[in-house]
């Protein structure tokens, strides 16, 4: 049985290819490719890939000044934020609440609309496997091109189970049967039509929406369209502790907000979603509501 894409990069020796990442005494990282025959130099001297080629992940190397760099390879959570970047990408933190809160699953076949670099992506396509699929789609084809770069930069060439399409996701989504959509765009309640039409009943519909203006247009328009379930909104924030000895505190940063994450699940045909028996706060819609579309579409 044939190893999963991308498998034989993450276990074994160090070889030729493979990404190195250097940890030094501070705790700074350095990422690099092997290449046989080069020199990897810091401001702390230099050592030669040769004498990591072969050896085993875990290994600690000294540069010709005397400096220890412990040597592994970089996680998917490093590569992502060391990767080139297009546009702005999807942080750990929130990658692995959406592959946890939209249910990926091995063999599922996932939409995904708004590319970025390729970091969700990265993060999709080892949930789903060989055996899933993931459809990608990008408006921009110089965003499209970095991720296609970053994301077999990470498995060692094309993904089978990816593919990746140019344009507007209303425009162009021909899938069906879809098990899971993630939306990371400006305004994904313009695609929610389409989303509904490609979802199988009790798939998962998530967003990815950066501000509270586009949290509630989006959450009153799947509402609003009437054929998902009451959806769920939260954010997460990660605070690191420091632990030297007696000095165990909350560092003084952490990873705050970066975006909100909404996730509902499609409904049978022809179902009417339950009557929400929660009532909104006295005032939160204003006697002037009429509806979060009903500015035209601009969203003010």
């Amino acid at each position: 049985m044939s190893e999963p894409t991308g498998a034989a990069r993450r276990r074994g020796p160090f070889k030729v290819g493979d990404q190195v990442q250097l940890t030094d005494p501070k705790g700074r990282h350095y990422t690099f490719t092997l290449e046989a025959g080069k020199n990897f130099h810091t401001h702390k001297g230099s050592f030669p890939h040769d004498e990591l080629i072969g050896a085993p992940e875990g290994s600690v190397v000294r540069t010709t000044g005397n400096v220890a760099y412990l040597a592994l390879r970089p996680l998917l959570p490093d590569y992502v934020l060391s990767m080139p970047r297009g546009a702005a990408v999807v942080y750990p933190k929130d990658a692995g609440q959406i592959l946890a809160f939209a249910d990926i699953f091995p063999g599922a076949r996932v939409v995904e609309a708004g590319v970025g670099s390729g970091s969700l992506s990265s993060f999709l396509l080892r949930a789903i496997g060989d055996q899933g699929m993931l459809h990608s789609y990008e408006r921009r084809e110089d965003f499209a091109e970095i991720a296609r770069q970053n994301v077999e930069r990470y498995f060692g060439g094309p993904h089978p189970a990816w593919q990746l399409t140019v344009g507007d996701l209303q425009d162009n989504l021909s899938d069906t049967d879809v098990d899971r959509v993630i939306l990371d765009m400006l305004a994904p309640w313009e695609c929610l039509e389409a989303v509904s039409k490609a979802l199988v009943p009790g798939g998962i519909l998530c967003c990815y929406v950066a501000t509270t203006t586009q949290l509630a247009r989006t959450v009153e328009s799947i509402r609003e369209i009437g054929c998902f379930n009451e959806p769920t909104a939260w954010e997460t924030m990660i605070r690191n502790w420091h632990i030297e000895g007696l000095a165990v505190r909350p560092d003084h940063r952490m990873i705050g907000h970066t975006g909100f994450l909404l996730t509902a699940r499609r409904l049978a045909d022809g179902v009417e979603p339950p009557m929400r028996r929660r009532r909104p706060a006295k005032g939160a819609y204003g006697e002037d509501y009429a509806g979060p579309n009903a500015d035209g579409g601009t969203g003010r």
